[in-house]
C-alpha cells in the first residue's frame, strides 16, 4: 500500500478529463515580493525609459542609444558588462541572441541585487565616525548640532533638539551613535523615522 493518496500513484489514472485540464498557473518571480507595488511600478517606469524600442527587452541599442542621450558615450566593454551581468546566464561559452537581452524580471531582479548591497548601518556608522576622532562612538552634540543645521538636509532647531536630546545623550554633551544605530536595527520597520524615546 502507498502512502501517497491515490491520485499522486503512478498508476492512477487522472481525474480530470481534456475539457477541464487547464495551462499550469504560473508563480510570480520572487523578485516581485521584495518591493512594494510602487516602488515596482517606478522600476517599470524606468525599464520603459531604457527599452527604446518598446519590445520589452533591453539591448545593447537600447543601452546604446539611452546612454547617447545622457551624452555618454558608451564603449562596447561597458555595454557587455551591463548585458553579462544579468541574472539568468547560462554557462555557455557562446552566447545566443537571448542572452544579450534584458527583460523587466531580470531587471528588477538586478536592481534589487544593487539595493541589497547598500548597508544603511554601516552608511550610518561610517558618516558618524567622520566625527569621531577618538573612535570612542560618541559625538559632540554642539559639533553634531552645527553640522546637521549648516550642512547637506538641513534640520531645523526642533528637529535637532528631538534627535539630540535623548538617552543616547550624557551629561557630558556626547552623542552615542553606536547604541543609537542598534537600537534603529532593532526597530526598523521599514518606516525610516528615528526611535522615539
Amino acid at each position: 500500500m502507498s502512502r501517497y493518496p491515490d491520485h499522486l500513484s503512478p498508476s492512477a489514472t487522472s481525474p480530470r478529463s481534456n475539457s477541464s485540464k487547464s495551462r499550469a498557473r504560473r508563480e510570480p518571480s520572487g523578485v516581485f515580493s521584495l518591493f512594494q507595488a510602487p516602488q515596482i511600478q517606478q522600476f517599470k517606469e524606468a525599464f520603459q525609459l531604457i527599452d527604446h524600442d518598446k519590445d520589452g527587452w533591453v539591448t545593447e541599442s537600447d543601452l546604446r542609444e539611452i546612454f547617447s542621450s545622457l551624452g555618454i558615450p558608451p564603449s562596447k566593454r561597458m555595454l557587455d558588462d551591463l548585458l553579462s551581468s544579468r541574472p539568468g546566464k547560462s554557462p555557455s561559452a557562446g552566447s545566443s541572441y537571448d542572452e544579450t537581452r534584458i527583460n523587466f524580471t531580470m531587471f528588477l531582479t538586478m536592481m534589487s541585487e544593487r539595493l541589497f548591497e547598500f548597508d544603511p548601518e554601516a552608511e550610518l556608522r561610517e558618516a558618524f565616525e567622520c566625527f569621531d576622532e577618538g573612535d570612542t562612538g560618541m559625538v559632540k552634540v554642539e559639533e553634531m548640532r552645527k553640522w546637521m543645521s549648516e550642512v547637506g538636509e538641513r534640520m531645523d532647531q526642533q528637529e535637532i533638539d528631538k534627535f539630540l536630546k535623548s538617552s543616547f545623550t550624557d551629561r557630558q554633551g556626547n552623542f552615542n551613535y553606536r547604541e543609537w544605530i542598534k537600537v534603529l536595527r532593532v526597530n526598523d520597520d521599514g518606516d525610516g523615522e528615528e526611535p522615539q524615546t
